[in-house]
This record gives structure tokens, sequence and C-alpha cells, in this order.
């Protein structure tokens, strides 16, 4: 069990639990809310056989990392990486994001450049800008936020439950692509995570990354799916082409958001292929 230290609140620090395996080049995996490091399963065995190191971590508030009750912005989070790679030293590293992890990827090359990352990839991406203004037509609408943060508070549990349901899109897709069981361990990480954080994450999906984007130097691969409900793929990943210097990008049609657990025998070759290049 490792971990770094990324801060400190009264006294305490805060630091972030890291699992660190194999050897080649390091891809770090950065997950998205409410999980943790190990939702990477079905992705980390395989980058394992390939012959990459597979780091991965859990973000502040959630898993094995400490649960304090500030840093919950994308300039924290990204710091949060950044202590993590130069603590691991690391260099021609892969950052893959899915979900809220999507923003650290995007947030860390627009502040801190590349001189550590070669690639990125990221999975049901939250870029360039969820919330609807004046300038973003194509956001999704503030009141969803509000209602989101008001029925986390109400109660946290009852919350989970709708979301994973749509995160999983359990209305459509079979026990092949999402069993009870895998669908109750979502849950369970979810369940354990900091209260705190359950809430205070929602305000953070509304960060605009649009100034980041055009920083971004290195190639990128977005794969996201066609009926993703919970960053739906019209005012997220669709409009990626354009604001991206060398983006590609991979729709899994009928795809829900964690593609990476429903549709691994897409999103795993199109991970990889990637990588080889």
């Amino acid at each position: 069990m490792s971990r770094v230290k990324v801060g400190t609140e009264n006294g305490a620090d805060i630091e972030i639990y890291y699992e660190d395996h194999g050897q080649g080049q390091p891809v770090v995996l950065i997950h998205g809310y409410p999980l943790n490091g190990r939702s990477w399963e079905r992705q980390h065995r395989e980058l394992l056989e390939a012959g990459y190191r597979v780091i991965a971590y859990d973000r502040r508030g959630w898993g094995g990392s400490s649960r304090p009750t500030l840093g919950y912005d994308y300039d924290t989070f990204a710091g949060d990486l950044n202590v993590l790679m130069e603590h691991l030293d690391l260099h021609d590293a892969v950052l893959v994001g899915f979900s809220m992890g999507t923003g650290e990827v995007t947030r860390y090359l627009g502040s801190y450049g590349s001189a550590r990352v070669s690639k990125a990839a990221l999975l049901g991406a939250i870029p360039p800008f969820l919330l609807k203004t004046g300038d973003n037509p194509d956001g999704v609408d503030k009141q969803v936020f509000d209602d989101i943060k008001k029925a986390v508070l109400a109660d946290r549990y009852a919350y989970f439950k709708d979301f994973f349901d749509n995160f999983y899109n359990t209305d459509k897709l079979d026990a092949k692509r999402i069993s009870p069981q895998a669908w109750q361990a979502s849950f369970n990480v979810a369940a354990d995570g900091s209260p705190y954080a359950s809430y205070a994450c929602v305000d953070t999906w509304l960060t605009d990354f649009r100034g980041d984007l055009p920083n971004i130097d290195v190639p990128v691969l977005v794969v996201h799916g066609t009926e993703d409900r919970i960053l739906p793929y019209p005012n997220t990943a669709r409009r990626l082409p354009g604001l991206v210097k060398d983006l590609r990008l991979v729709p899994v049609e009928g795809g829900p958001h964690n593609i990476g657990w429903t549709h691994p025998e897409e999103v795993n070759p199109a991970l990889l292929g990637f990588l080889r290049e």
C-alpha cells in the first residue's frame, strides 16, 4: 500500500493512495466519480499483459486516499496528479482518464505541460465545458446540477442508486454487459466514499476546460458511448475534434457512460492500439 502526501488539513497529512504494478512505459489511470482506482479492472490486466507499467490512484475523498473537506477543484486535483508524477519521477507517461478523471488529464496538460507525458486518453470525457452559458449554448442547464446536489444532500444512497442505473444504462443492457453483482460493487465503492466529496465533486463538473485544450500538444484518444446519460455525447466528446491539435474520436455505438466496463471488447483494442502507435 503506497501513499504520497499532497497537502495538509488542520495539521493532518492529506495523502493520495496509489498502486504501481508492472514494468515498461507508465500508464496512469485516473478514475471517475464516485469510484476508485480499482474500477479500471478490465483495463488493468490487459495493460499489464501488454507490457506496460500501470499506476492507478484514488482521488482525494475516495478509496484509500485521505478524505479532507478542502481541495475539491480541478486545479487541486491536477496538483495532486503532479505530485504523484514527480514522486514517481514518471517520463514518457500516458495519462488515461475516465469521466471526472478526464478533467485531471486536461487540466494537468493545460497547467503543467507534457514534459512527462507522451499521450493521453479520455474515456467518457467531461471537457470541453459542461455548463450551458451564453457563450456555451451546447452545455447542460445549471438546474440539472443544482438538482443533483439537492439529491445528494437529501439521501446520497438513493441518489447513487439512480446514478448507477444511468451510469450503466441498466434498462437497456443485459447482464452480459453489467451484472447485478458488478452494479452492486460500484454502489458499494460510492457508498463508502466521503459524504463531503460526494457533494463537493458535483460543482467540479461545471469546470470550463476550453482554455486548457489548445495547450495540449500530445496525441489524444477520446472514446465515448453514444448513449452516455451522465456526460451526453453531443455535449462533450462530439465537440472536442478541432479543439485539440491531435485528437482521435472513437464513438462506442449504444455505449453507456462506463464503457470501460460494459464494452471492453471495443475500448481496450482502441486504447492498446493507440498506445502502440
